[in-house]
């Protein structure tokens, strides 16, 4: 029997998922958006299945305005939010979309309550908060997508900067998803090679300034929305680990309880991700500089989940 896999949020990145869990054979797929959005989901829902036959891939997909056609969900990625738009911080987002995350932990709760739950809505260290609070699932089945997206730009641009496969690329990002995440160049290789070996201080510097501020750069570009083609390929990456129980090692928003002298708080840590969900988040041990920065962005995730008054 096909896996169960409900999509909360039928917009751009939401419309993404659906094609590449589809193109990836990762199960039966459910879009659900509001009732005033419900055709044109189901019109996208339709418009995949008739490219199947080229696409060679078989799921079944469908779209609804009604939780219960989640109903026994295997996994659940949470895309609903108002976007940001050019002059917005991912802050400015929190009151509207606490609202909407609301709503969709309720829904969830109630009909899918064994799913394996991935969010994706901004600002999404609070947002993952607020949905593992209102559900009260274990920690296990919650996860935020940030980590492995910030991982995924800190290779690219590597890869753009000094003309190298993003491949041969590794290397990992920690922290909130925000200006203040943590890149680790001491730890981030090119083919083996260390980084700092093969780019200069200042090219180093550039690159983490970039990768911090990856998701306003787009912003500015659209000037309404965000990026889409990049987060959804990132919470596929979590989301077939978790179905195919691939225990990948994963930069994602987990719930850390004493991990790096966090508590209580979703942060970007590497994680595996398995068959049981979060099966256990990895440790670094950083310099005092790393662990400095990553105090920096504790503080500002901190305020930011005191905000959701959860």
């Amino acid at each position: 029997m096909r896996k169960k896999i409900a999509l909360i949020g039928g917009g751009q990145i939401g419309q993404n998922l659906a094609m590449l869990a589809s193109q990836k054979e990762l199960g039966d797929i459910v879009i659900l958006d509001v009732p005033g959005y419900e055709n044109i989901c189901k019109g996208k829902a339709l418009d995949l299945m008739e490219m199947a036959p080229h696409g060679n891939y078989d799921a079944n997909i469908t779209a609804s305005s009604n939780y219960k056609d989640i109903e026994g969900a295997d996994l659940v990625i949470v895309t609903a939010g108002k976007p940001r738009e050019a002059g917005m911080t991912r802050e400015d987002l929190l009151s509207v979309n606490l609202k909407i995350i609301s709503d969709v932990a309720a829904g969830v709760k109630q009909y899918a309550p064994k799913a394996f739950c991935i969010i994706v809505t901004n600002p999404l260290d609070a947002m993952v908060y607020a949905f593992y609070k209102l559900t009260g699932f274990p920690k296990r089945q919650v996860i935020g997508m940030a980590g492995t997206l910030d991982t995924a730009r800190w290779r690219a641009f590597i890869g753009m900067e000094l003309n190298v496969s993003v491949a041969d690329v590794a290397g990992t990002v920690l922290g909130g998803h925000g200006p203040d995440m943590v890149p680790l160049p001491r730890l981030t290789t090119v083919g083996g090679v260390p980084l700092n070996e093969i780019a200069t201080k200042e090219q180093i510097d550039k690159l983490v300034i970039r990768t911090r501020e990856a998701g306003t750069e787009i912003v500015k570009l659209f000037g309404k929305g965000s990026a889409f083609f990049s987060p959804a390929w990132s919470a596929i990456v979590i989301a077939e680990s978790y179905l195919k129980d691939k225990r990948r090692i994963l930069a994602c928003a987990a719930l850390c309880e004493g991990e790096y002298g966090i508590k209580g708080l979703f942060l970007g840590v590497p994680c595996m991700i398995s068959g049981k969900g979060l099966e256990k988040i990895l440790e670094i041990k950083l310099t005092d500089e790393e662990k400095a920065m990553l105090q920096k962005t504790v503080g500002v995730v901190t305020k930011t989940v005191e905000e959701t008054k959860l």
